[in-house]
């Protein structure tokens, strides 16, 4: 296949935005879209408001439970596959093009937050 080089070098400079942008842990990843120079308004609206449904579903699953024996991992590994409809509907937003790094690094950030949220619900974390 024949790509024109630019074409590819945009292709790179847009992963390398995506990159950035995961790699932050998804804090006010839309607002580093526009500044990586992703200045589609839509687009950026669409990502906040799917990283804003996500955590807001962490946030609400990850109630301190009723047995403290529960390890912290398996009840966040509970809240994250709770939340998998709006995880999925981050990574269709912020990754259309199916790179499976950028969905692992979503994955990856979404069992982060949970584990977080859960320890903060059980007052083992600091905000």
């Amino acid at each position: 296949m024949n790509f024109p080089e630019r074409s590819i070098r945009v292709t790179l400079a847009g992963f390398a935005s995506a990159t950035l942008i995961l790699s932050v842990g998804g804090c006010h990843s839309a607002t580093l879209l526009g500044e990586a120079g992703q200045s589609n308004p839509t687009a950026v609206t669409k990502i906040e408001r799917a990283y804003e449904a996500r955590d807001a579903c962490l946030a609400k699953n990850a109630v301190p439970s009723s047995s403290t024996n529960s390890d912290v991992a398996s009840v966040a590994a509970a809240v994250a596959l709770a939340c998998m409809p709006e995880t999925n509907q981050l990574i269709a937003v912020t990754n259309p093009y199916q790179d499976p790094q950028v969905t692992a690094a979503i994955l990856k950030d979404s069992d982060s937050k949970a584990t977080r949220f859960v320890m903060l619900a059980r007052g083992d974390g600091a905000k």
